[in-house]
């Protein structure tokens, strides 16, 4: 497949994830009577990735994911060579969804960035305020696990046409238990798109959200080597 090509399905695939599931927090989270809450937005996360995978998986792979790109690096799935470009167009992706979500969003009287617009934090900023070092530990045992999640279900010897369920489901997991602590990133480009509208604190704290994730992912991708040396 053309890098091109490649490119362009990330784009479009991390603008959906963003879209989809920042805009369920932003959106629809706490819709007076009818808001979807917690378990809502971690479902919609994870059918975000599910959707995707089915429509451009065969293209990209569908990482959606800078995190995910470098720890199927790690597990000696991805070339080095197509990592930049692939962050390029994830990033890309999310500031655009981003826009999106704030172009909607900013047509209810009231809206306001100060709320958050779903971005990550520790601290004050963390939705159960906790501190640096827990959102640290959780982001990177989080990211570790999501891709030792996609590692498997893709691996060749895995029953075939199901991987997009479990990885679905297993970031719908993720978020279960961390959209209290960090608001869940394990996703840098995920993160950075709201940030870049909030400013301020969010962009602050943005560095944790880029190396705790990449670190859990390429701690992932060499487990998964040690244990399954010939996987491919």
């Amino acid at each position: 497949m053309d890098l091109k090509q490649k490119m362009l399905a990330e784009f479009i695939g991390t603008l959906w994830l963003v879209l989809g599931g920042c805009g369920s927090a932003v959106l629809a989270a706490a819709f007076p009577e009818v808001g979807i809450g917690l378990v809502g937005v971690s479902f919609a996360f994870g059918l975000t990735v599910l959707t995707m995978a089915y429509a451009i998986g065969h293209v990209s792979g569908c990482h959606l994911n800078p995190a995910v790109s470098f720890g199927l690096w790690a597990g000696g799935r991805f070339e080095a060579k197509e990592l930049l470009p692939y962050i390029i167009a994830q990033v890309s992706g999310a500031i655009v969804g981003a826009g999106i979500l704030f172009l909607i969003a900013s047509g209810q009287e009231g809206f306001s960035l100060a709320s958050g617009f779903a971005s990550n934090g520790f601290g004050e900023h963390s939705p159960g305020g906790y501190d640096i070092t827990a959102v640290i530990i959780c982001e990177i045992v989080m990211t570790m696990f999501f891709l030792l999640i996609i590692l498997g279900a893709t691996d060749e010897r895995a029953p075939q046409g199901f991987a997009p369920i479990a990885i679905g489901l297993g970031l719908t997991l993720i978020h279960l238990i961390s959209i209290p602590v960090s608001n869940t990133s394990v996703n840098p480009a995920r993160s950075t798109g709201p940030a870049i509208f909030v400013g301020d604190w969010a962009v602050s704290q943005l560095w944790l959200f880029w190396v705790a994730p990449i670190v859990g992912a390429i701690a992932a991708g060499i487990i998964y080597r040690s244990f399954t040396p010939k996987a491919q």
